[in-house]
């Protein structure tokens, strides 16, 4: 029960290549490659949006924080 021989994944492997064929495994690892792609370019575009957006984080100190607004009773009374 503990690991298998080089003869065993052979023969795994010709009966995959047999009931799939060859042409849908490579269209399969085609599919795959293409996913790989895609995902490491939608991190490198998030890399990018996070670069365009400022090198500096935004702080917030207490000259820039604003109170927040209170809702008039006329304007509570409307809603």
């Amino acid at each position: 029960m503990g690991s298998f021989s080089i003869w065993h994944w052979i023969v795994v492997l010709a009966i995959v290549l047999l009931l799939f064929g060859t042409g849908r495994v490579s269209n399969l690892m085609g599919d795959l490659a293409k996913g790989v792609k895609a995902f490491k370019k939608g991190l490198q575009d998030d890399e990018g949006d996070q670069k365009a957006a400022g090198d500096q984080p935004k702080v917030l100190t207490a000259d820039s924080a604003k109170p927040a607004t209170t809702v008039e009773k006329d304007e509570a009374v409307k809603h």
